[in-house]
């Protein structure tokens, strides 16, 4: 099969719109990853009774199974007991769970890297349990994890792919329609693969250049 340019600019903007689907995907995946996995983080080190128990089996579990058996178990089981939404919801939600395990993880090693003597100044100022982990605590954890979570969040670009699993209409997808639909394969699924890497590439430098400012401040 010989490349065909003109085919190529005929289906890249049908491809960019695919694009934009993964990209929204991946933000609002990435928003419930980073407020359910803080939520998580916090509940867990702090001990609460029972709860704690539950996240840390959350934790586990969600990091012991797949994300596309998740994915299917969310989209083909969950309809027979009355819970069913559009593919692209219940794709958001999953990637978002799956994801919000692993940046609880994250989460809660920033806070353990947090010094003891800063611990002890919130209780010698009688802060409530709220300012302690308001101003003391998170704003120190968060920045030391901000590279970590960034990793992730291109991690969850190129994992949106999976989602096509359970027809999501994102990049992958719209590559898959145009190779079934013409029968080339050749031209979507390398322009698909450039896509990536035209997102993530840059994502992943920028990245990198934040994790060395934050790890000399100036």
């Amino acid at each position: 099969m010989i490349w065909d340019w003109s085919f190529a600019a005929q289906i890249l903007p049908f491809l960019l719109q695919g694009l934009w689907v993964t990209v929204r995907i991946t933000l609002i995946g990435m928003a419930i990853a980073l407020v359910v996995g803080l939520f998580v983080a916090v509940v867990r080190y702090s001990g609460v009774p029972v709860i704690s128990k539950l996240f840390t089996f959350y934790v586990l579990f969600v990091r012991g199974t797949p994300l596309l058996v998740q994915a299917y178990f969310a989209f083909f089981v969950l309809p027979s007991v009355g819970v069913q939404f559009s593919p692209l919801i219940t794709g958001i939600v999953v990637i978002g769970l799956n994801y919000s395990a692993y940046t609880a993880e994250v989460y809660r090693a920033g806070i353990q890297s947090v010094a003891v003597g800063q611990w002890e100044a919130c209780t010698a100022l009688s802060l409530s349990t709220w300012q302690r982990w308001r101003f003391v605590v998170l704003p120190q954890a968060i920045r030391d994890v901000i590279p970590a979570l960034g990793n992730y969040l291109v991690q969850m670009f190129k994992d949106s792919a999976i989602l096509h699993a359970i027809t999501v209409f994102e990049l992958l997808g719209h590559a898959t329609a145009v190779g079934s639909s013409s029968y080339r394969y050749l031209e979507p699924m390398t322009i698909a693969a450039l896509l990536f890497l035209a997102v993530s590439l840059p994502a992943a430098w920028l990245v990198t250049r934040l994790e060395l400012r934050l790890a000399h401040p100036r």
